[in-house]
């Protein structure tokens, strides 16, 4: 629903953009951006609080909440279908490009009335973007690479974003008469950076009533199938859901069975043969008495290996590990106790860092280091060393008011084209933690950047390197680097590497992460948080670091925080 609402005030703010009416855009765009951090579903603080607690959501007052409301009751929003209907532009699909925001989108509609993808990509395969103002010759070649990323992406979607409407159906259903379990299972359960559709698995004691009420929900656009078992749909957020019932004593296959991707499930039945067992949706069978299906532990027991966590379950040495009985302890999703990349409104941050400090102690963290970016990158309005010292004095102020979180003075110091820092030696020195990253010149080969940023890393205030790859899912590819060379040298130079955790990211990789373990390699687990709401996408990040085996030693904020910055460089 989150997704849905900040989708269509973006379009909103775009198409207001483009006929030219002041203000109105700044104020859709922000409260787009607002719901998008939301960590309820928008559905729900409305049948709680009415309209007046859409209003306190930041960035949404009384005009924005109407426009809300009338979709959460109508389901459209009547102005923005007449603007579109006047105005029929691709806001979605073109700005899921990288490097077209709206401001760019309402450029080239004014300047090439370009509408849809398909103009777009033979506009830039003509040459004509390199003409249009702020694009030029380097961002066509941008937009074309961007493209050819998403045209092989497949548009899939990101269970971070989705993640209030999964949690707010999931509640739902539990709330229902006769349903006594309901999990979240499929590519969700098992934390994969993108996913095709959304499992729900159930016990219910009826049925029929659980299925009919499934079909009926108000999220749902239609319906494709209504079985005996089992409904499939598609979501008004366009994406499909399929609810399974089972019985009680089956929830526990059923949940391996829907849960493991296919070469997981084609080893366990594997095994299960040669027990001269059968394993299905519904138990393990020695003929026709079932001697294991209740729970996944019972399952996975019967068969002579350990319980293994979901996001393991693709066949990549876990079953072996099982067998022996030597799954490591992972990461739990409470044991992150700090954040080590956090954006103020000191330069592209959304909110004030004692806002900031005071988000952080609602949800329980100890620490933050309040990493705002360097002059180079001055669209983000990045800080250079006399700032950056102003800033030190607001963190001793706001470490006053919020004792309780440790504030730490940090700086995401942009790497330069050469490798150098963005900072001067003095200046990092005093900082307490130093996070570098790459932000331009994103397009040099292979070798020239994996030089650079292992010339960064070997400077002795670089503590962290932050979202190693650069990739935004779905929207830009990772740089060309060397990640083997990149994790050598974190060996050998003592710096950390980021698994960033913001949904669009999730940067490290899950098979670049086992690789960072296996080579002695510390890791940090940030939010890369940008407003107070996004310090819940921690268990995105900790999710991605369970899948490369991650355990709670192997990440330096699992420390309190004195003890954190010993492990630093």
């Amino acid at each position: 629903m989150n997704g849905e609402i900040a989708a269509m005030l973006g379009e909103l703010a775009v198409l207001y953009d483009i006929t030219g009416v002041p203000f109105k855009p700044r104020a859709f765009e922000r409260a787009s951006e607002a719901i998008k951090c939301l960590g309820l579903d928008v559905r729900d603080i409305y049948e709680d609080g009415g309209i007046e607690a859409l209003e306190r959501i930041p960035g949404v007052g009384k005009g924005i909440a109407d426009r809300i409301e009338e979709y959460l009751r109508k389901g459209r929003i009547a102005e923005l279908m007449r603007m579109k209907k006047a105005l029929p532009v691709d806001i979605l699909g073109i700005t899921a490009i990288e490097g077209i925001g709206p401001k760019t989108l309402a450029t080239l509609y004014r300047s090439l009335k370009i509408r849809t993808i398909a103009q777009l990509e033979k506009a830039a395969r003509a040459g004509k973007l390199a003409s249009v103002r702020g694009i030029g010759v380097r961002g066509q070649e941008r937009i074309l690479r961007a493209l050819r990323y998403l045209q092989r992406s497949g548009g899939r979607a990101l269970p971070g974003l989705l993640w209030p409407q999964i949690r707010s159906v999931a509640d739902t259903i539990s709330s229902w008469p006769h349903v006594k379990q309901v999990e979240v299972v499929g590519s969700f359960r098992r934390m994969q950076e993108t996913i095709g559709d959304i499992d729900l698995l159930a016990v219910s004691r009826d049925t029929d009533d659980t299925l009919r009420r499934f079909a009926a929900l108000p999220q749902v656009r239609s319906v494709y199938k209504h079985g005996r078992h089992n409904v499939l749909v598609r979501l008004r957020s366009d994406i499909d859901a399929d609810l399974w019932v089972v019985p009680e004593e089956s929830y526990g296959a059923a949940c391996i069975a829907w849960t493991g991707d296919k070469a997981h499930n084609i080893r366990l039945r594997s095994i299960a043969k040669k027990k001269r067992c059968l394993l299905d949706d519904f138990g393990l069978f020695k003929g026709t008495r079932m001697i294991a299906g209740a729970t996944e532990r019972d399952v996975y027991r019967a068969l002579g290996m350990e319980w293994i966590p979901p996001e393991l379950r693709r066949d990549d040495g876990e079953i072996e590990a099982a067998l022996e009985h030597r799954i490591p302890k992972l990461i739990g999703y409470e044991d992150v106790r700090g954040d080590l990349q956090v954006q103020s409104d000191w330069s592209d941050g959304e909110q004030s860092i004692l806002k900031l400090a005071r988000a952080a102690e609602a949800v329980g963290l100890e620490y933050i280091a309040i990493t705002d970016h360097t002059k180079s990158l001055t669209i983000a309005h990045g800080l250079d060393a006399k700032r950056l010292r102003k800033q030190w004095a607001e963190i001793d102020r706001v470490q006053k008011l919020v004792p309780r979180v440790k504030l730490l003075k940090g700086s995401e110091c942009d790497i330069k084209k050469d490798g150098s820092l963005d900072l001067d030696d003095a200046t990092l020195a005093a900082l307490d933690v130093v996070g570098i990253s790459v932000h331009s010149a994103m397009d040099l080969p292979l070798r020239a950047q994996t030089e650079r940023i292992i010339r960064a890393m070997e400077h002795p205030q670089a503590h962290i390197l932050f979202h190693p790859t650069g990739r935004l899912l779905g929207r830009r590819a990772p740089y060309p680097v060397d990640m083997r060379a990149i994790i050598a040298a974190a060996k050998r130079t003592k710096t950390v590497l980021e698994v960033n955790a913001d949904p669009h990211r999730l940067d490290l990789m899950g098979e670049h992460v086992r690789m960072a373990l296996e080579a002695g390699v510390r890791l940090a687990i940030n939010t890369d948080a940008h407003h107070g709401d996004q310090f819940v996408n921690l268990r995105w990040g900790i999710g991605q670091a369970r899948r490369g085996w991650a355990r709670a030693g192997d990440v330096v904020n699992t420390r309190r925080w004195r003890d954190m910055l010993k492990l630093l460089k």
